[in-house]
């Protein structure tokens, strides 16, 4: 509600969050017209495959209280996407969803998916921040027209990101938070931003990053703190796909 009311129009839920109807809620009582609206959401891998992916595409929009969906996402690049994607093309086809997409596809899983199915994804949603900057995934999402989005762009807080010596000096420059900008830093790289935040003061100030620009030489200071690695997660790792399939949102 805070972020709608300062102005956010872009909201980001999942089956697997357990807040769609929470989120629906929220976008009925704020009044604002759905056509301002772009609302997204994302398919859980124990929905995985075709029938299984139709079911649960009706379940989030009864849960949104929608009667199309902006933005669908496979969450996890796992069980049978293959399957869940035929079911979103045809959704995408009628007309239920305007856009749809992946979750977190490192290049290799990404350009498999683009290269073998009708309808490429349009955004893959993956980790971007100042320590994991992702640069050759980028590229990759470039050359096949898939639009990046960030999550986590503020590394969930990690490795003291708002005290870090490089990003402080910058922001002292520009009269401007850390926040701002890191946030400022992936949208110059062409990045959709997806800032989390409880506290009405910080979803404002995220907000507030479009009236000025970091120079050539900032960028390259923040380029220089890439670790090269997540240090969140590590989708490559085995023991996160066992962990993520056992993970169930429903009996």
């Amino acid at each position: 509600t805070y972020a709608l009311s300062a102005g956010y129009r872009l909201i980001d839920t999942a089956a697997a969050y357990f807040n769609e109807a929470a989120v629906g809620a929220a976008i009925r009582k704020s009044g604002i017209p759905r056509e301002e609206l772009f609302i997204t959401t994302k398919l859980w891998i124990q929905d995985q495959g075709y029938a299984h992916a139709k079911q649960a595409f009706e379940a989030s929009m009864e849960n949104l209280g929608l009667d199309y969906l902006d933005l669908y996402l496979i969450h996890q690049p796992l069980g049978d996407y293959y399957g869940s994607w035929r079911a979103m093309e045809e959704l995408y086809k009628a007309g239920r969803i305007r856009a749809i997409g992946v979750c977190n596809f490192y290049p290799e899983r990404l350009v498999d998916l683009c290269l073998n199915v009708e309808i490429p994804p349009m955004v893959n949603q993956v980790e971007l921040h100042p320590f994991f900057q992702q640069t050759k995934a980028l590229d990759t999402m470039r050359e096949f027209s898939v639009q990046p989005e960030a999550w986590g762009p503020l590394a969930e807080g990690k490795h003291a990101i708002f005290t870090n010596e490089t990003l402080s000096a910058i922001a002292q420059k520009y009269g401007k938070s850390v926040a701002q900008v890191v946030l400022r830093w992936n949208t110059q790289r062409g990045v959709v931003i997806i800032p989390k935040s409880v506290h009405k003061e910080r979803i404002e100030e995220n907000l507030n990053i479009w009236d000025f620009s970091l120079s050539e030489e900032d960028m390259a200071a923040i380029s220089s703190l890439d670790l090269g690695h997540s240090e969140i997660i590590d989708h490559s790792a085995p023991e996160t796909a066992k962990w993520l399939n056992g993970w169930k949102i429903h009996d």
